[in-house]
């Protein structure tokens, strides 16, 4: 059987370029029934809760911590152990690590990740991508399409 995986774009729109996970997810449109996109933005409980249907894979499309060139896209694969977040319940966080916090305390665990990130050049108040982050949009849509391919061929359906 196909494995079932969720795209998943988070960030905040109103603090510069941490608004690269949605601005993202309005250029992903998987041609897949197994395969969903949705931008949560800042709803890391709603994240949660659709973890809990049993999805194989989850790609999260994410602004990543100003470490290295702005507009820089990653992919890599989260190991859900270092992502630590002793939170329990918090309907208004939205880093990873607190999202899979929540799904452990509702019963859940989280699929395989993979995260598509871009190095950020601003996250300070105001709507808009900086240039470098805004360029880098079209190549992160490529990464999320390969990772999407790579997941449709290696990943088994917890069905099947």
């Amino acid at each position: 059987m196909t494995p079932r995986i969720l795209i998943a774009g988070i960030g905040n729109i109103f603090l510069g370029d941490d608004g690269f996970g949605p601005e993202v997810m309005r250029h992903v449109h998987p041609d897949r029934p197994e395969v969903r996109a949705v931008d949560y933005g800042i709803r890391g409980m709603h994240l949660a809760y659709d973890l809990l249907d049993g999805w194989d894979a989850l790609v999260l499309v994410d602004a990543l911590p100003d470490r290295g060139a702005p507009g820089t896209v990653h992919t890599f694969e989260a190991e859900h152990e270092s992502l630590s977040a002793t939170a329990g319940l918090d309907a208004h966080a939205m880093d990873p690590g607190t999202v899979f916090a929540s799904l452990t305390a509702l019963g859940g665990a989280a699929p395989h990740t993979v995260v598509v990130g871009c190095e950020v050049g601003s996250t300070a108040d105001g709507i808009g991508l900086s240039a470098p982050v805004a360029a880098a949009v079209p190549g992160a849509v490529g990464a999320v399409e390969r990772v999407i391919a790579d997941l449709l061929t290696r990943v088994p359906s917890r069905e099947g």
